[in-house]
């Protein structure tokens, strides 16, 4: 029997800097349909994409949209969502299969490796992955898997400016268990470099506190840009911004 094809799908804008890594260390797997979804870039994004030999599709800017739009795309059973900053394990392919194959699992998710050096990115990673282990709740930078059906179900992440892999975490919990591999993604440090670890940490705990207390997104998403130093993009685990500027 045919292993079911796996449809990786990653969603950019302007990340001409990060992308060729993870484009890279995808090419001559098989079994693999990778899809770039772009929001409008004005680097050389999808030039790069382009050269891959990768699908790419184009739509507007927004994280949420962008996911769904490729996930509406997709041929593969299996959906795995990965930023475009983030470099999968070896073997990935593999363990997402056989986690998908236990009975009760609902989705996966790796455990998170910083590409950085320094005790303060150490303890990061480790609260970051007792988060996900304790309360099944890993966020999108540890690349999300789940069957086509399963997302479909669950009507895909919501339309929101921030948040959006929060609340769909939250969702496949209520289908069943939320597994985390013992194999590690290795994301970039830029979102803890940018405002420093304390900094980010904090945001983004008072952005998921708020959240929780019943706060608006759209006012959340507003509160995170004025903590970011007004920039559009935030990418932080959990909280994430993705607009057109």
């Amino acid at each position: 029997m045919a292993e079911p094809l796996i449809s990786i799908i990653i969603p950019t804008l302007n990340e001409a800097a990060c992308l060729p890594a993870p484009l890279a260390g995808l090419a001559g797997n098989s079994g693999l349909e990778v899809i770039v979804v772009d929001g409008g870039s004005t680097d050389a994004t999808t030039a790069i994409v382009r050269a891959a030999g990768v699908r790419l599709i184009e739509t507007r800017a927004g994280r949420a949209g962008q996911l769904n739009t490729g996930a509406a795309l997709a041929t593969g059973e299996i959906l795995l969502f990965l930023h475009a900053d983030t470099l999968l394990p070896a073997g990935f392919a593999s363990q997402i299969r056989r986690i998908l194959s236990q009975p009760g699992c609902a989705a996966g998710a790796f455990r998170l490796t910083i590409g950085a050096t320094g005790l303060k990115y150490r303890l990061v990673e480790q609260m970051v992955n007792w988060r996900s282990i304790l309360f099944a709740m890993p966020y999108g930078d540890q690349a999300l898997f789940l069957r086509r059906e399963l997302f479909r179900a669950v009507g895909g992440f919501p339309e929101l400016p921030i948040m959006e892999d929060f609340v769909f975490v939250r969702r496949l919990r209520q289908a069943g268990r939320i597994s985390i591999a013992r194999a590690t993604v290795v994301t970039s440090a830029r979102r803890w470099r940018k405002l420093g670890v304390f900094r980010t940490t904090v945001i983004n705990q008072l952005i998921i506190i708020g959240y929780l207390l019943g706060v608006s997104p759209a006012r959340l998403a507003r509160w995170y840009r004025q903590g970011s130093d007004g920039t559009a993009e935030g990418q932080d685990s959990g909280v994430r911004i993705q607009e057109s500027e």
